[in-house]
């Protein structure tokens, strides 16, 4: 461990996870797939940059979230027709998460899921928008991209979790 605090835990993970995040976006509206080698690519920057930032029996423990996670995922799956690429993505993203951090986490995911339902099924509803990617898959399809709000989620809570002053200071305002 390089001796960091949680802040800069959070900050590193924010860091390498964000452009991945960003990616499972992209890829999610464009075809309505969250690829594996994505998840374990994930699962990596944890493996790698958790071993070094959080100490190590907390970075022992965070992997049971991932596998919590994946159970509950694939129960869902089942269950209720989530898709599998977001269960498996939800599990990978997982560790990254304070296990005490549940509580925050919870209205953050319902937040962006009901933005990103809405956002969504506005932009399809317009023209212009269909038009300029005429081949998203996601346009034409009933279920809904779930990695937008997994990802939204996941960035929104290491930007919190890595300035906790500044979100402080913005929820109080």
């Amino acid at each position: 461990m390089l001796g960091t605090t949680p802040q800069t835990a959070s900050l590193v993970f924010l860091l390498l996870l964000a452009p991945v995040a960003f990616y499972v976006c992209w890829t999610d509206l464009r075809w309505m797939k969250i690829r594996n080698r994505t998840g374990l690519l994930v699962l990596a920057i944890f493996a790698v940059a958790g071993g070094l930032v959080l100490p190590p029996e907390i970075w022992a423990w965070r992997w049971l979230n991932a596998v919590v996670v994946l159970a509950i995922g694939f129960f869902l799956t089942v269950a209720a027709g989530v898709g599998a690429g977001d269960a498996k993505y939800a599990a990978a993203v997982a560790p990254f998460v304070a296990p005490a951090h549940a509580a925050l986490l919870l209205p953050i995911f319902a937040a962006f899921l009901l933005g990103a339902f809405a956002a969504h099924r506005g932009l399809r509803a317009l023209p212009v928008v269909r038009a300029a990617t005429p081949d998203w898959v996601s346009w034409t399809r009933a279920d809904f991209p779930m990695g937008l709000a997994i990802s939204g989620t996941i960035v929104t809570y290491l930007a919190l979790t890595a300035f906790p002053e500044q979100a402080a200071a913005l929820l109080n305002r």
